[in-house]
């Protein structure tokens, strides 16, 4: 027997077996809540979605234009009226902040429950489309207050929890000219999985017509991975572990997949026993063991290293489960339950079983920790499950399995675990995610080294080449626009520069060895200036990067105050040699002729003429002070210094001097390098 005919069978029995009490009209949905006991008998007709288990221990489940409120002992808390067909296939989503969301028709609801029973209006239009879109998923992070909408062949639309459009994507995504996305099939590929949340990542999940795994950033378009898994099959389910690890189950080959959410490369496969294709949906709890019920009657949960183990209360022969796990308040344990058929038949064909059964007569429920694999609780029902919620406002709706172990795992049934908060399992499961390490390959070190010394080679042969080039070019530009009067020009001025440098560099050696007369000087401070003003204009010339600046002349240029004349330059032995012309000012009332006094070689000379009694009865009254108070100019206090050490050596005396009398002083100042 076929799976559907399997499900019709089981659907016929619970209805069968439903207590038969009348239909008052105030129990229709929608109605006001009224308990009566005794009523007439009548056949229950309403189907309920797939149901949604708050954190507030309510069932919110829909059927057909009203949204239900159930206790956990089965009793209609509040009804609201909606006034759209509920979508049975997709469960209503709690956003832990009083909302509630769902999909009704060609459109998505919110729900504000605080304004349930107030004037106000309670559910309200979030978004809308045409009545030929159809909406395959929504989902929620309520970390980011973001609403995930995935809309057939339009795309994927992220909305904020205030209604704002955050922006939107498609499946095709075009990277560097290349396409990234429906790289196989264009026209029919779309976006056609519920979009699955990691919170712990921000990351957003969803899979297209081909087989093709994206990974999305939740607060913008960016694609963070694309993984064709079109080679295990084109349909699969999609669950995100929270714990650093994506899972992904692949129900026709019985395939648990788990993938790198960094990467989104795939680390482990597992296979377990056959799925079913439209219930096979597994849970992850906070210690990141992924469960799932087979239809071979066992419970299989794969740890996050992909250790597997299978759970069953008892011999699974004739059992099945065909409704996906339940994961408790607490976040550790899972309810399950178990069907057993009068009978089954496995058959397998190539990679693909088959499960056929046959009248279901017992249902097991039970809660363990696979973690661990301890039971807490487990029982069994023969024949009228239905009978645990019979006497409540259940009767009055069509109770499957999947309805029935809802409300089990609402109440705690058996449960000694404490509930805890959304927040505080995703922080435990969080926890688990290992810090991504990167492993740098280095390969050949030998290798490296040689191709980093090609490289360099190459690059500096370039920059030799590219400056060659633009000196080539630049020399190019510069021919034949007349240039030649300006080389030429600056042919001669560096010409002059050197015979001025030789006719300098003659004179000071000259002046530094023997005396030279005050005309010398003169020429000397000349040529001196001369050569700085060549200097100055080949400084400032365009160059064409030829002319280079020579080594500054150690020479210093004459200073002339009005009264006294300096020159200072070096010798040819390595002295530093400082001459000094001064005018005495008295010589200005006696002297009628008024030039400016003889070199100090004439002194030095008369000095010699005379004699050695006239040397002697000279005057030592001449002090250093008296000389050089009649000097006006420049006085250097090295010239002191020195000055006084010969004045004590020569003890010269000349007591004939007259006030129209020239003076010079001469200080030499010898600098000798050493002679290591």
């Amino acid at each position: 027997m076929s799976r559907k005919n399997l499900i019709i069978l089981f659907l016929l029995v619970v209805s069968a077996l439903a207590v038969s009490l009348g239909l008052d009209s105030s129990k229709i949905p929608g109605a006001p809540i009224s308990k009566t006991a005794q009523e007439p008998v009548k056949k229950a007709s309403y189907k309920l979605s797939n149901p949604l288990i708050g954190d507030d221990g309510r069932v919110y489940t829909c059927s057909e234009r009203s949204l239900f409120a159930f206790e956990s002992n089965g009793s209609i808390a509040w009804t609201l009226p909606l006034n759209y067909t509920c979508n049975d296939n997709t469960p209503p989503i709690h956003s832990g902040r009083g909302k509630i969301y769902l999909v009704a028709e060609n459109k998505v609801i919110k729900i504000s429950r605080l304004k349930i029973g107030n004037s106000e209006t309670a559910a309200e239009v979030f978004f809308g489309t045409t009545e030929s879109d159809e909406i395959i998923g929504i989902s929620l992070s309520t970390l980011n207050a973001l609403v995930f909408i995935n809309v057939k062949s339009r795309g994927l639309f992220a909305y904020t929890f205030g209604g704002q459009l955050l922006w939107s994507a498609g499946p095709v995504l075009y990277r560097f000219g290349y396409r990234q996305g429906c790289r196989k099939n264009v026209t029919d590929c779309y976006f056609a999985s519920v979009p699955v949340v990691d919170h712990c990542e921000a990351t957003l999940y969803i899979a297209n017509t081909e087989g093709e795994l994206y990974a999305l950033s939740v607060r913008s378009t960016h694609f963070k991975w694309i993984q064709d898994l079109s080679s295990f099959d084109k349909k699969f389910k999609i669950t995100a572990g929270n714990n650093g690890l994506l899972y992904v189950t692949i129900p026709a080959k019985a395939l648990i997949l788990a993938l790198d959410v960094f990467t989104g490369n795939v680390l482990w496969e597992r296979s377990v026993g056959p799925l079913s294709t439209t219930e096979s949906a597994p849970i992850v709890d906070s210690n990141g063991w992924l469960s799932i019920g087979s239809l071979d009657g066992y419970l299989y949960s794969v740890s996050p290293t992909g250790l597997v183990k299978d759970f069953s209360k008892i011999a699974a022969r004739n059992f099945v489960i065909q409704v996906s796990p339940l994961l408790d308040c607490s976040g550790y344990a899972v309810y399950l339950s178990q069907t057993e058929m009068e009978g089954k038949i496995t058959r397998t064909i190539g990679e693909y079983t088959h499960v056929s059964g046959v009248k279901p007569t017992n249902a097991i429920f039970t809660v363990l920790v696979p973690a661990t694999g301890s039971i807490y609780w487990s029982e069994s029902y023969n024949g009228q499950f239905s009978t645990l919620l019979s006497e409540s406002d259940l009767h009055y709706f069509v109770v499957d399995e999947r309805i029935l172990l809802a409300f089990i795992t609402a109440s705690k049934m058996g449960n000694p675990l404490p509930c805890r908060t959304t927040r505080q399992k995703l922080a435990s499961s969080c926890s688990q995610a290992k810090p991504k390490h990167l492993s740098i390959y280095t390969g050949d070190e030998k290798a490296i080294l040689l191709f980093l010394l090609f490289e360099s080679a190459v690059l500096i042969v370039l920059a030799v080449i590219v400056r060659f080039c633009c000196i080539f070019w630049r020399k190019k530009k510069l021919k034949g626009q007349q240039l030649g009067k300006f080389l030429e020009k600056r042919h001669l001025l560096r010409q002059k520069k050197k015979a001025f440098d030789r006719t300098i560099t003659e004179l000071e050696q000259k002046a530094a060895e023997e005396a030279v007369s005050n005309e010398v000087l003169e020429k000397l401070g000349t040529l001196v200036r001369e050569r700085g003003g060549i200097e100055r204009k080949l400084s400032t010339t365009y160059s064409l990067g030829r002319d280079k600046t020579g080594s500054k002349s150690k020479s210093i240029l004459p200073l002339y105050d009005g009264k006294t004349k300096s020159y200072s330059f070096q010798g040819a032995r390595k002295e530093s040699v400082t001459i000094f012309n001064t005018l005495d000012t008295s010589s200005r009332e006696t002297s009628s002729e008024g030039e400016p006094i003889s070199d100090f070689y004439e002194y030095t000379d008369k000095a010699k003429a005379k004699t050695p009694s006239e040397i002697g009865s000279s005057s030592d009254d001449l002090s250093l002070s008296e000389s050089t108070s009649r000097s006006k100019g420049f006085v250097n206090p090295l010239y002191v210094e020195s000055a006084v050490e010969e004045h004590r050596k020569m003890k010269m005396q000349d007591g004939s001097m007259q006030s129209g009398e020239r003076s010079i002083v001469l200080k030499r100042r010898r600098t000798l390098s050493s002679t290591n």
